[in-house]
Order: C-alpha cells, then sequence, then structure tokens
C-alpha cells in the first residue's frame, strides 16, 4: 500500500482552517428508507452548507494553506459547477481574486450562480477534461494558483470533515453510502472514517453514464470515459491521467461501487423532495437511489447516506417532481392510488 499524504490530524486540522465558512451539517433520520432496509438509516446533509453543496469545505481547506502571495495573486479552477461556486464564495468572502474554467455543458444556472458572487467566468471546451487542459494553460499564463476540484490532499482533507461529524453524530454507524465522481468526498469521508473504525462499509454510487472513477478501479487505473448528458452533471467528467491522490486514496478506502440509472437518480431526487421536503441534485441522491435498488450487500443496520448538494436547476426539478421524467414502471415509494 502506497503512503497515504492524507492523514487523520490533517483532516482534523481542517475542521479548525474551515469554521465560519463552512457548516456542520444536520444528520436526519429517514424514516421510509428505514421501513424499507429494516435498519436505521441516516441522511447527511450537505445540501444545506451555504453554496448548497460540500465542496466549500475543500476549497476552504485549500486557500487557508495558501500562502499569502498566492492569495493576492488569485486563484482559478475547473468545475462542473459547485467546486467552483464554493471557491468563488470563500474567495469573495476574504477579497480575493478567482478564475472559474467551465466547460460548454456546465448548466447556465450553476454558471449564474459563480457569477453572481464576483468570480471570473471562462467557458471553454466541450468537457471537463478539455476545461481542466485549458485552465492549466491559463495558470500558467496569468501564474494563478490552482484550487483542484479532487486530486488535492488539502482539498480531500476538507471534504474529510464530513467524516468527523457523522462519527461524532452516530457513533454507532457501521455503513457509509455516498456519490463517487473525482473521489475527493467519498476518499476523504472513507479515509477519516476508516482511520476512526476500520470495520465501517463504505459504498460509492455513480451514474451509469460515464462513470470515470468505477471505471477506473475496475481496470485498476485511470482511463478515460466519454461524457454523457445525465441527471447527475455534477458527478461528470474525467480523473486526469496525472492524478496523484484521489484515485490511490479512493481504492485503498471504498470497499465497493455501484451504478444506478437516470429512472433511479430521478426516482430518488423526487423521493426528497416529496418525502423530505428537500431540493436534491441528481448527483447528491445517487446514494438514496442506490438504497431503492437494494444492491448493496451486505448492508450493515446504521447507515448514513451522503446527501452532497442542493443545486438542481428549476426545469429539470419540476420535470422530474412532475413525473414526466421517463420513470421505471415500478416505483417503490410513489403509485397512482396515493396520487402522487
Amino acid at each position: 500500500m502506497l503512503p497515504t499524504p492524507i492523514t487523520l490530524q490533517k483532516i482534523y486540522s481542517a475542521r479548525n482552517h474551515i469554521a465560519g465558512i463552512a457548516q456542520r451539517t444536520p444528520l436526519i433520520p429517514s424514516l421510509p428508507l428505514s421501513k424499507l432496509l429494516e435498519a436505521e438509516v441516516f441522511l447527511k446533509l450537505e445540501n444545506y452548507q451555504v453554496t448548497g453543496s460540500f465542496k466549500v469545505r475543500g476549497a476552504a481547506n485549500k486557500i487557508h494553506n495558501l500562502s499569502d502571495h498566492e492569495k493576492q495573486n488569485g486563484v482559478l479552477t475547473v468545475s462542473s459547477g459547485n467546486h467552483g461556486r464554493a471557491v468563488s464564495y470563500v474567495c469573495q468572502k476574504n477579497g480575493y481574486k478567482a478564475v472559474i474554467v467551465l466547460a460548454e455543458t456546465v448548466p447556465q444556472h450553476k454558471r449564474e450562480a459563480i457569477l453572481e458572487l464576483g468570480a471570473e467566468v471562462v467557458v471553454h471546451g466541450s468537457t471537463a477534461d478539455e476545461a481542466m487542459v485549458f485552465a492549466e494553460h491559463l495558470r500558467r499564463e496569468k501564474k494563478l494558483t490552482m484550487v483542484h476540484p479532487f486530486d488535492d490532499p488539502l482539498v480531500i482533507a476538507g471534504q474529510g470533515t464530513i467524516g468527523l461529524e457523522i462519527i461524532e453524530d452516530y457513533p454507532q454507524v457501521d455503513t457509509i453510502i455516498g456519490p463517487l465522481s473525482g473521489g475527493g468526498l467519498m476518499g476523504g469521508i472513507a479515509f477519516a472514517l476508516k482511520a476512526i473504525n476500520p470495520q465501517i462499509q463504505t459504498f460509492g454510487v455513480s451514474m451509469e453514464k460515464g462513470a470515470a472513477m468505477v471505471e477506473s478501479l475496475k481496470a485498476g487505473k485511470i482511463v478515460d470515459v466519454v461524457e454523457e448528458s445525465t441527471l447527475a452533471d455534477a458527478l461528470a467528467g474525467g480523473l486526469n491521467r496525472d492524478n496523484c491522490f484521489s484515485f490511490p486514496i479512493v481504492q485503498q478506502n471504498i470497499d465497493s461501487t455501484l451504478l444506478v440509472s437516470e429512472n433511479e437518480i430521478a426516482e430518488a431526487m423526487t423521493f426528497c423532495l416529496e418525502k423530505h421536503h428537500m431540493v436534491v441534485e441528481g448527483g447528491a441522491a445517487v446514494g438514496v437511489a442506490a438504497l431503492f435498488t437494494k444492491k448493496i450487500k451486505p448492508i450493515g443496520k446504521h447507515i448514513v447516506v451522503i446527501i452532497s448538494g442542493a443545486n438542481a436547476n428549476l426545469s429539470t426539478l419540476l420535470r422530474v417532481a412532475q413525473k414526466s421524467y421517463p420513470y421505471q414502471e415500478k416505483s417503490i415509494f410513489f403509485n397512482e392510488e396515493d396520487g402522487q
């Protein structure tokens, strides 16, 4: 096993560094999911963060640790939306310059949210990988500091603070389920929890379309995938061939992965809206979708699902909520008889 640049102490330090910027988020019970699985199921609500997603944790920790020169010169990142918003928010609060590179596929509402925070937005490339290549060009040209969306030890440590909160609020937790894309989120959470209790099971969930991390784990190395349109747009994009941190951390700390369909993601978004009165974007709903499928085996009796973000496009959310999205014929929670 390769040495890791992440330690539990660094995650505790990250919690101190991000205090006052990232919030400690609620952990709430889900009675419908608990009944379905005959277990205790809790939801960790990162959709309640001020920027609408967990990304503010990693961004705040990374930027806190920059030198004064780097902070004053400005930072840059590439994003599918949520990370860019988080970096923009942290920089706005501290008076730093932020340049956010977005692929053409990033939804308009996520672009607008970043602009509202005063960042410079550059749209380039038809995929996240193309946007990353261009961002590296800008970094060298403008001498900005990169705040990588996932492949950075400080970013991963920031996301790992979620794990500390979970085990403090729910010490009996035995199963963690959450979205898996670049690996910063689930890599950080899984590392923190397994450092405290190695027996905790960790499951990473991706969409069926273009799941770069899942395919790379299967191959044992970074592989390219074709980016496709998906409700889980926050999980889209590749891992970068020069990935140094998030991929090995996920390899060492995620016990199993699974994929969910677009229909299952849509049903999970609707479930969160109707049963918990919460807006949850597609990429954040994949953990809930995984529980619908009952593909997670063996599953424990004390389960936490990470709800990673709330930044759903309004028109998409309405279309999903009105059942105009193509559902599977049978739904676990909704049927014609209950009028939902």
